[in-house]
């Protein structure tokens, strides 16, 4: 007889990753993406100061990025991979398995 209440092992595939594994992952992509703003920054003053052929549209496009990139890397690092669901086994009431046949016993009055 099967419990209701009984837990399934995990699956090697299913377990989650390390949350300090993660976190770990998540601190470096944002540390990452600060420095390329940095670099954006840079670029950008740079630019300014030499003033090459289409410096205006360059720098413009670096300090763009620079402004869109601490929100996209707030963004990245404060998201959390999604749960995975395992799937619930579906029991139909026409399957001859989901029903138990017994037989029953009747007791009268008599």
């Amino acid at each position: 007889m099967a419990r209701k209440d009984r837990v399934d092992p995990y699956v090697i595939t299913d377990a989650p990753e390390d949350p300090e594994r993660e976190l770990r992952h998540r601190e470096r992509r944002y540390v990452t993406m600060m420095l390329l703003r940095v670099l954006c920054l840079a670029g950008a003053a740079l630019l300014v100061a030499q003033k090459p052929p289409l410096w205006g549209l360059w720098a413009a496009l670096l300090a763009i990025a620079a402004v869109v990139l601490p929100w996209a890397a707030v963004l990245l690092a404060n998201d959390r991979p999604a749960r995975k669901r395992r799937p619930v086994p579906k029991i139909h009431a026409h399957d001859p398995s989901a029903v138990e046949q017994r037989e029953h016993k009747v007791i009268d009055q008599d």
